[in-house]
């Protein structure tokens, strides 16, 4: 499961400034548009046979059994509007970082006579530009979920455990499990 480039993506349609289709055939027709042409691309994207795809564009099918519909909408809002993704990923990179809000158990490593012992924490933190571009240059590579839960706690370990640099120089954070996360740039 990648949480944290699922939490990224949920939160690009905020910046949308049309709704995505709703229709399926509508959503189908922005798939293959987004592909070139590609209904065996825009197959494999969902899961389902070429014939599938040509038959919710001809019109033939209409209602999506419940896993197609959520494929359909998942999918399309990861294609829908790029120039205005774009336009809001850099600005969160250049000037407006990101804002994670996480469930999450964190892990330390300290100096002798404190605790590691791993505890459930709801944060919500700040993180400056940098740490947002290093997110975003990282779900655009493709790198692993594990990668990127090693920027964020990067993140959240200087600007939240540390205080920018003012205490607890010698601490280590790592996330050992999320239970929810949310983000917002």
């Amino acid at each position: 499961m990648e949480e944290i480039t699922d939490a990224i993506d949920r939160a690009a349609p905020e910046h949308f400034t049309q709704a995505p289709p709703k229709s399926a055939q509508a959503q189908m027709r922005a798939l293959v548009k987004a592909a070139k042409g590609d209904t065996a691309a825009v197959a494999a994207r969902l899961g389902v046979t070429r014939r599938t795809v040509e038959r919710y564009l001809a019109g033939q099918r209409k209602t999506p059994r419940a896993a197609l519909r959520e494929a359909l909408k998942r999918e399309v809002q990861r294609i829908w509007q790029p120039g205005i993704r774009r336009q809001a990923r850099k600005k969160a990179s250049t000037t407006g970082g990101i804002t994670v809000e996480v469930w999450a158990y964190f892990g330390y490593t300290a100096p002798v006579g404190t605790t590691d012992e791993p505890r459930l924490r709801h944060l919500t933190v700040h993180l400056p530009p940098e740490y947002a571009n290093r997110l975003f240059a990282a779900q655009d590579q493709g790198v692993s979920d594990q990668k990127m839960r090693d920027i964020m706690a990067e993140g959240f370990q200087e600007i939240y455990f540390q205080n920018g640099g003012s205490r607890a120089e010698s601490l280590e954070v790592e996330f050992t499990g999320i239970q929810a996360i949310d983000v917002s740039y």
